[in-house]
């Protein structure tokens, strides 16, 4: 059974990382002919950086078919324009609430939390039928190892059900080119997850206790590592650490947004010459519309909403942190931590990608302010090749 669904998770976290790339690349490709149908023609820079969307994306690693931890949750990819970037951060559709709420069946989740029941199910009865046999004093008096030898048989039924678990791993991981630091990293984890688990079923059935009262008790002390310290461990940092809502953010730079039209430009261009005085003395507005008020108080709206966002993303990694501490207390989510971080599916690479997709929207304000400030001409010619173009930050 263990090789069967070690196969099935594989397969399907497989599938559904392929099917990630394949979304990327479609929208890629739409993308760029987006771009190229907004750049035909058009001579005003602020007319096109209204029209161009840019794409910024976190691509899967390689070895993210074996733990696809928050993909299924959390935004990895956004279509960016000019305007107020909170509002297009949070817009994100991450998918079917429901279904990334029930999770699915990969790799790590079987490592994590079904492995114990398999170890649980191959060593819980190990002694006990020996004595229902009567041949347990026989078995310790004739045998050199006395009675390591329930030891041995435990070592080697696990060692079973290790290569049951990592050689559909090493076969999926050779597909996927997975380095080879990150493959016996995960290798590691299986390993000392399955010896953690040998030890506490060995320490239990070395007890004269039936095979039945044996498996209950493991059973119990399963339930107690992998919900009990998880769930209460979550209750708690939950209630001790706050975090914003997305849609708070959304609402404070909305409201800033909208209410600009009414406003006198100067109550725009106060805030924002404050934190970009290098423009002040471009900063006279003679029209009734003009794009260098329209993206200043699109700006205007972010740096409302900015300190929400920081402490949303502040709160994000504080609780990802204490949830670290407590999983030490807990060998499944420990081990379900260690994959995603391996694979980088966790809250730290999602908090990375998204400052990496704001650094990118702040060279595009960088790129076009010159322009839209008519501190530089505008040359078609000279723009298309200068446009920022977003790449992954591959590192944190």
């Amino acid at each position: 059974m263990a090789l069967g669904l070690s196969i099935c998770a594989l397969i399907l976290g497989s599938a559904e990382i392929n099917h990630q790339h394949e979304e990327l690349s479609g929208l890629k490709a739409a993308v760029s002919k987006e771009r190229e149908q907004a750049l035909a023609d058009r001579t005003d820079p602020g007319d096109i950086a209204y029209q161009v969307f840019h794409l910024t994306y976190d691509e899967p690693t390689s070895l993210a078919f074996a733990a696809v931890g928050l993909r299924d949750e959390l935004p990895w990819k956004h279509r960016l324009r000019m305007l107020a970037l909170e509002g297009q951060i949070y817009e994100t559709d991450t998918g079917n609430p429901e279904l990334a709420a029930l999770g699915q069946l990969d790799f790590a989740f079987l490592i994590s939390m079904l492995l114990p029941l398999f170890a649980i199910g191959l060593l819980f009865d190990l002694q006990a039928k020996e004595r229902r046999a009567g041949r347990y004093e026989l078995l310790c008096a004739t045998s050199i190892f006395g009675e390591r030898l329930f030891l041995i048989r435990a070592a080697l039924r696990s060692i079973v059900l290790l290569f049951a678990l990592a050689l559909p791993f090493g076969y999926m991981a050779t597909i996927h080119k997975v380095p080879l630091p990150s493959g016996l990293g995960v290798l590691a984890a299986i390993l000392l997850h399955i010896l953690f688990w040998m030890l506490v079923c060995y320490a239990i059935t070395k007890r004269q206790v039936g095979g039945v009262t044996a498996a209950l008790i493991l059973l119990g002390i399963w339930i107690f590592f992998a919900v009990v310290v998880p769930v209460l461990g979550k209750a708690r940092v939950d209630e001790q650490i706050s975090v914003p809502h997305g849609g708070d953010i959304l609402l404070t730079q909305r409201e800033t947004v909208n209410a600009a039209w009414d406003l006198p430009k100067s109550s725009t261009m106060k805030p924002f010459l404050a934190t970009h005085p290098e423009w002040v003395v471009h900063a006279q507005i003679d029209r009734p519309f003009e794009w260098k008020w329209y993206y200043a108080f699109q700006q205007v709206g972010d740096q409302a909403a900015a300190p929400i966002s920081e402490a949303l993303y502040a709160g994000m990694s504080t609780k990802d942190e204490a949830m670290g501490r407590i999983a030490w207390l807990s060998p499944p989510l420990l081990t379900y931590r260690t994959l995603t971080t391996l694979a980088r599916t966790d809250v730290t690479q999602h908090l990375h990608y998204i400052h990496c997709a704001r650094d990118f929207h702040a060279s595009l304000r960088q790129f076009y302010y010159p322009m839209l400030f008519g501190k530089e001409a505008f040359s078609l010619e000279e723009f298309i090749p200068q446009l920022p173009r977003f790449e992954p930050c591959t590192e944190h």
